[in-house]
């Protein structure tokens, strides 16, 4: 079996997929053909280096700390995105069910 090779624009745009709750893994897997094994490192990849990922380490092995607060800081702004739809979600929920 060879390995198939995919380009990193492919990779980012499937895990931001997933990231923004448009897909669910399973459907990106059967889409894409991929293996859950190969998807879940892709994702934790991108989860540590954000939109550094599947690009080749420095060469010193780490990102610049000035990188690193960028990444984390779009990190956070992702959280709070999901975050407050989350909870908007949860109140028209709430409002229907009349529980409060």
């Amino acid at each position: 079996m060879h390995k198939r090779i995919h380009s990193r624009e492919l990779k980012l745009e499937i895990v931001r997929q997933i990231a923004t709750g448009q897909k669910r893994p399973a459907q990106v897997c059967r889409e894409y053909g991929l293996a859950e094994s190969v998807l879940s490192r892709w994702r934790k990849e991108y989860q540590e280096r954000g939109e550094a990922a599947f690009q080749p380490h420095h060469a010193e092995g780490t990102p610049s700390q000035e990188q690193r607060i960028v990444e984390l800081e779009q990190f956070c702004g992702q959280l709070a995105l999901e975050n407050q739809v989350l909870k908007k979600t949860l109140q028209r929920l709430e409002s229907r069910s009349g529980m409060r």
